[in-house]
């Protein structure tokens, strides 16, 4: 989980950001991952730090997440001195560069805004597989992007209570994490996001604003949390 509290000086502060951290760390902890926390990376020490996970040895684990928590813009993330391209970071995992991971879920989850547009809202009514022995697979399969919003959009977040995406992501899969397939989970996500958020702001260009998140997925099989 990359998490950065500073920030470069011409952003805005991430207030909130702690919360999410906090309570992404429950969630899968509790889910039985291994989690591991690391804050105020510089873009070369995200850099550094996913390559380096890439080369470990994954052959026991049966999936791995990354989270990040930052500001952004379309396909990229930011660390504390600068932007990184997300391409970059997802590439480590590639099936021709992590070996270990290959058929394996390799799940990206982005809270971070991409672009700057707003969403003001619209009012609304209501087979058999073939036993193959040895079979190529694409290096880009199994990967998941669950991005906070959809691309070119802002994403929100409250100092007290978190991002509205995380806050969400971590209460579909306390709910429902043991008995349905992520997918449904996500989409859950999504509803809850979509109908149960909307800014407050004293400035009117910012009030009364909407988001949903995006997912894509590659994944080549189901995903359940459950054993």
């Amino acid at each position: 989980m990359q998490n950065p509290l500073k920030i470069p000086k011409r952003m805005p502060s991430r207030s909130g950001t702690d919360v999410d951290a906090a309570n992404l760390r429950e969630t899968f902890t509790n889910l039985k991952y291994e989690v591991r926390n690391k804050n105020d990376l510089t873009r070369e020490q995200i850099v550094a730090l996913l390559d380096s996970v890439s080369r470990e040895d994954h052959s026991k684990r049966s999936s791995f997440i990354c989270v990040l928590l930052s500001h952004g813009d379309e396909g990229i993330i930011y660390g504390t001195n600068g932007p990184v391209d997300l391409k970059k970071l997802t590439g480590f995992f590639r099936g021709d560069y992590c070996r270990s991971l290959t058929g394996k879920p390799k799940l990206f989850i982005i809270q971070a805004c991409r672009g700057t547009e707003l969403d003001c809202g619209i009012e609304t009514d209501s087979g058999t597989e073939d036993d193959i022995a040895c079979q190529k697979i694409p290096v880009e399969a199994d990967f998941l992007y669950a991005y906070s919003t959809a691309p070119g959009y802002y994403s929100w977040r409250n100092s007290k209570d978190g991002s509205w995406f995380i806050q969400s992501l971590c209460s579909m899969l306390k709910l429902y994490a043991h008995k349905l397939e992520f997918m449904h989970i996500l989409t859950r996500v999504n509803r809850k996001v979509a109908l149960e958020f909307e800014s407050f702001s004293l400035d009117s260009a910012f009030h009364g604003k909407k988001q949903i998140p995006c997912i894509v997925s590659m994944l080549t099989k189901e995903l359940y949390f459950y054993h």
